[in-house]
C-alpha cells in the first residue's frame, strides 16, 4: 500500500490525504465549480464522504492526496487516483480540483497536474495514465490537452447526473509521451 506520499514544487504540497481532510473534501465538493464536471451525486453528504475515504484508504488501488498551498500550508483541493494496477503499470486520475475558490485561476491547478504526472510515472513506473472529462468541461480538456494527453475517444451518454445523461471524454498519457514531454 502507498502511504506518506508528499509531493512538492514551487507552491504546493501534495500529500497523502488524512481523516481531517474529509472536512474539506465535504466543503469544495458541495461547491457547483467543483462538482459540476464531476461523475459525483449532488447529494452527497459528510457521512458519505468519510465511509468513501475509509473504504478508499484500504483499498490498494486508490490513492488519495491532499493538494496544500505551501506559504499558508492551507489546503486547497484533492487528487484521487484509482484503478491502480502495479502488473498493467496503469491507473486512472478520477478527481483533481483546487477546490478554494481564491486559488483559482493562478495555475495551481497546472502545477498540480505536472507534480501527480511526475509521481505517476517517475516514481510509480506506470505506463499508461488516464482520466476522463466531462461533457462541456473545456476549461480542464484545455489543461490536459496542453499538458500532452491524447484524447481517445468518447464514452457516449456514460454519466448520469440529475436526470441527464452526458458524454465524457477519455484521454490518456504513456510513459514514453511524459518523458518526450517532460524530460527526466
Amino acid at each position: 500500500m502507498i502511504s506518506d506520499i508528499r509531493l512538492e514544487s514551487e507552491n504546493l504540497i501534495i500529500r497523502s490525504s488524512t481523516f481531517d481532510d474529509c472536512k474539506y473534501f465535504d466543503e469544495w465538493e458541495r461547491k457547483d465549480y467543483v462538482k459540476r464536471f464531476f461523475t459525483m451525486e449532488d447529494t452527497r453528504d459528510y457521512e458519505e464522504i468519510v465511509r468513501e475515504f475509509i473504504l478508499n484508504e484500504i483499498d490498494e488501488t486508490k490513492i488519495q492526496m491532499t493538494i496544500v498551498f505551501k506559504e499558508n500550508m492551507k489546503p486547497i483541493g484533492r487528487v484521487y487516483l484509482t484503478r491502480y494496477d502495479e502488473k498493467l503499470e496503469s491507473l486512472d486520475i478520477t478527481r483533481i480540483y483546487i477546490g478554494e475558490e481564491e486559488y483559482l485561476g493562478k495555475g495551481y491547478g497546472k502545477e498540480s497536474m505536472l507534480l501527480v504526472l511526475k509521481f505517476i510515472f517517475e516514481d510509480l513506473k506506470i505506463e499508461r495514465a488516464s482520466l476522463d472529462t466531462f461533457e462541456g468541461h473545456e476549461k480542464g480538456a484545455r489543461l490536459f490537452r496542453s499538458l500532452g494527453f491524447v484524447e481517445e475517444g468518447v464514452m457516449r451518454h456514460s454519466t448520469k447526473k440529475q436526470g441527464k445523461f452526458y458524454d465524457l471524454y477519455l484521454k490518456s498519457m504513456l510513459r514514453d509521451e511524459y518523458f518526450r514531454l517532460y524530460g527526466k
